[in-house]
């Protein structure tokens, strides 16, 4: 099976720009035809977080309408640009796997289990789970200790070395480790936040960011520098699940060169 990943569209109101320079919008438009053209399609999509700019309802329609046309399940928790009531209001399908005011839920629809985690808090750049969201993960993981998983959220629990960024973690990532760590199943953690896409390991196990399909924050590791982005190539990521095993790729969304053969009609690699 395949899972697309999309995370901070940043959606706003027709007319505004992010920053005064994105239409994010197009962007999300790219983002749906790359999938829609992708050849096999993606069985599911999640969306980890900021799927608006500033948690209007007009954004949170305008991300439904764009996304509208995927024929396949759609599954967004909120980033710290959106609000846990604000997406309930807007996907009432989703208010429905939930219990409470917060955005956790299982999906359990498919061969990999998704845990889909609220890690906002209100009005405040930085994640927690919270008593509540962490012990939502270790019931929930201890409901199928059989089962791989895969647990998302929007907030890294991990330092990037982009300082600005780093500031804005996930504050209980302790607590996290030692939940994922009880629980052998889980194959990985993915999030968003960071608008760029790293991988490495958390609580044993595989972790990674998955890049933003607009503009991407700077790649700039010194602590000094200031916060800024650049208009790098769209992508996003898609995770390939299949004997036991999960695999993450960066896809990159727009029209390229190819695809050209390696080989001729002979059989033989192309020269030249």
């Amino acid at each position: 099976m395949l899972i697309a990943q999309l995370t901070d569209t940043h959606i706003r109101r027709p007319g505004s720009l992010a920053y005064g320079v994105v239409d994010t919008a197009i962007f999300l438009e790219a983002a749906v035809a790359h999938l829609l053209a992708l050849d096999p399609r993606p069985d599911a999509v999640i969306v980890t977080g900021d799927l608006t700019d500033f948690d209007d309802p007009q954004e949170h329609a305008r991300f439904r309408q764009i996304t509208a046309a995927l024929p396949m399940p759609v599954f967004p928790i909120p980033g710290n640009h959106d609000s846990s009531a604000g997406l309930l209001a807007a996907f009432p399908e989703i208010a429905g796997r939930c219990a409470g005011g917060r955005v956790n839920y299982v999906v359990e629809d498919l061969p990999l289990r998704i845990v889909m985690l609220d890690s906002t808090v209100h009005g405040r750049p930085h994640g927690t789970l919270g008593a509540e969201g962490l012990d939502f993960l270790d019931r929930a993981l201890g409901a199928a200790p059989g089962t791989p998983a895969l647990v998302c959220a929007h907030h890294p629990p991990f330092l990037t070395g982009i300082r600005h960024m780093d500031v804005q973690n996930l504050f209980d990532a302790a607590a996290l480790e030692a939940v994922l760590r009880r629980h052998p199943q889980v194959l990985a953690y993915t999030c968003g936040h960071v608008h760029r896409a790293v991988t490495t390991t958390f609580a044993g196990l595989a972790a990674t960011i998955a890049p933003a399909p607009a503009h991407s924050v700077s790649l700039a590791l010194d602590p000094a520098a200031p916060p800024t982005f650049h208009m790098e190539p769209p992508s996003l990521s898609l995770h390939r699940f299949a004997e036991g095993r999960l695999v993450t790729h960066r896809s990159f969304i727009g029209a390229f060169p190819g695809p050209f053969p390696f080989f001729g009609p002979d059989g033989r690699a192309i020269a030249g």
